[in-house]
């Protein structure tokens, strides 16, 4: 079971993100992924949770392309954590188109919780593993 609730979003496509293919270029996906991870933690607090000397920065990311994506289709987006260790957070990407219910494109991110000052990887705070944890129970409940 994930660590978190799952987290979505629907958009449209836009022309700008349709590459010489005719297709989503892929390098959008990964652009998404970043902006709804953002959007995400930002929303169950997970920036104040984390405090003002840390940051997360991308360590790898994994990104499964099965089905194209064209313009002005609608697209929702889901994420989640799927688990924190000591300095790390694996977070998990769908995209699914929503007129035949068809997964387009799975990913994943290992992100690293860094020290500002310093640049150093650092143990991921009781207070953030919460944030993530009871956005979880609530959504359960």
């Amino acid at each position: 079971m994930p660590l978190s609730a799952i987290y979505s979003k629907i958009f449209i496509v836009p022309q700008s993100a349709i590459d010489e293919n005719g297709h989503v270029n892929n390098v959008a996906y990964v652009q998404w992924m970043q902006d709804i991870a953002v959007e995400h933690y930002s929303s169950i607090g997970g920036i104040e949770a984390q405090g003002t000397n840390a940051t997360w920065v991308v360590r790898e990311h994994r990104i499964e392309y099965l089905l194209p994506a064209f313009a002005g289709e609608e697209i929702e987006i889901k994420t989640w954590i799927e688990n924190v260790r000591r300095v790390r957070s694996l977070r998990k990407y769908e995209f699914i188109r929503k007129s035949d219910g068809r997964v387009l494109v799975r990913g994943e991110t290992d992100w690293v919780l860094v020290d500002t000052k310093d640049g150093r990887p650092m143990a991921v705070p009781e207070k953030v593993i919460s944030v993530f944890s009871a956005n979880n129970e609530k959504s359960q409940s």
